[in-house]
């Protein structure tokens, strides 16, 4: 058994490498690119914001081919405001700013002499292998005597391409998606509730969007103790909480993030190419109308949704699991509320990935046994 788990690991690897090669190779260079890097040079260079926005520009420009630096330049007006006004483009850093665990790593790679651009680009490399390797781990808890399932579909997973999509776009999905299957691994082994919190802390760090995902956990994890457990009260998920909850206050009240109306604006109705002179108004309705016109786009993910729901709501009746089910799949479309960018599935497709592995355990459970069991 040993010498077949080390074949299935060895073609796991192999297949992984080239898979993360090939992102390496198919690396994008987009607008994303300056704001991160921006964030990063403002740390260089704190008493000099033109110097700073000059090195983004001329540093990108060292890298990127012709075509992907002039989308960046000229793919829209907003765009070409920013690298003319290094003033315009500070105004456009909070949106980035924030980010500050991903911004961390890419500042690390940065000084140990990596190129600016290379280093918002290989964290994300470095974290899609990482994050291949936890979800072969994963996989093989669940399936502890099929090397041959647990390879293949390892690789299949990483294959796809939302999830290539993350390993090749200068974003922190990939990274926070890390973290997202340690959490899953740690939820799976039943591991200490502290444990689960750190990376709980990590992925709101990573992206603050994130508290939401963490305090639906929480607040989950609390019902379900409270009413399994004689209605005692874990005074410790509330401090859990309320830690998130001042971090994430204290993330945005520093950098003065313009909040969550002027990110659905600039995204979705009008890129402002300078903040401070035009308000972000918009209507309920006008929310209500791109709501409904971007679910179009997001009949895919939906369609795979709510058929690993289904599914594991089929193949368990245990109560916790369908909970954990429940709460990924709502997260899914908590995520589009607030961002419903439908077509671009790599901002979700990490709570697609926690469903299916809930999924993947009901399988395997009455497969050969392995337990989730109740919280700890």
């Amino acid at each position: 058994m040993k010498l077949k788990w080390g074949l299935s690991f060895l073609f796991f690897i192999i297949g992984l490498s080239f898979l993360t090669f090939s992102c390496y190779q198919n690396r994008v260079y987009d607008w994303d690119m300056p704001g991160y890097l921006g964030s990063v040079y403002s740390w260089e260079f704190p008493d000099d914001a033109k110097k700073a926005h000059e090195k983004v520009y001329s540093d990108i420009e060292k890298e990127a081919s012709k075509t992907e630096f002039n989308d960046i330049l000229h793919s829209n007006y907003p765009n070409e405001v920013f690298y003319a006004d290094y003033r315009a483009f500070g105004e456009q850093l909070p949106y980035y700013n924030i980010k500050i665990g991903f911004n961390v790593a890419v500042y690390v790679l940065y000084k140990l002499g990596f190129s600016g651009p290379h280093s918002v680009l290989l964290v994300n490399i470095f974290s899609y292998f990482v994050s291949g390797l936890l979800l072969f781990y994963t996989l093989k808890l669940l399936f502890p005597k099929n090397y041959f399932i647990v390879s293949l579909v390892s690789l299949f997973i990483f294959w796809l391409l939302p999830v290539r999509e993350m390993a090749q776009n200068p974003t922190p999905d990939m990274f926070v998606f890390v973290f997202l299957m340690l959490f899953i691994i740690s939820l799976l082994q039943k591991k200490s509730e502290l444990l689960r919190f750190i990376f709980l802390l990590c992925c709101v760090l990573i992206r603050p969007d994130y508290v939401s995902f963490a305090m639906s956990y929480l607040f989950v994890t609390f019902i379900f103790k409270y009413f399994k457990e004689n209605k005692k009260i874990d005074y410790g998920l509330f401090i859990q909480g309320f830690s998130l909850i001042l971090i994430y206050i204290a993330i945005i009240k520093y950098y003065n993030y313009p909040g969550w109306k002027d990110v659905f604006y600039d995204s979705f109705i009008y890129r402002r190419p300078i903040i401070s002179a035009q308000n972000a108004d918009f209507t309920f309705q006008t929310y209500w109308d791109l709501i409904v016109f971007k679910l179009i786009n997001f009949k895919r993910i939906t369609l795979v949704s709510i058929i690993l729901l289904c599914s594991t709501f089929y193949l368990s009746k245990d109560t916790w699991l369908r909970v954990l089910a429940i709460l990924f799949f709502a997260n899914i479309y908590i995520k589009f509320l607030f961002f419903p960018q439908g077509g671009t599935l790599r901002f979700f497709i990490g709570f697609v990935v926690l469903l299916l592995i809930i999924f993947l355990y009901a399988l395997s459970k009455k497969y050969n046994g392995f337990q989730l069991g109740k919280i700890a």
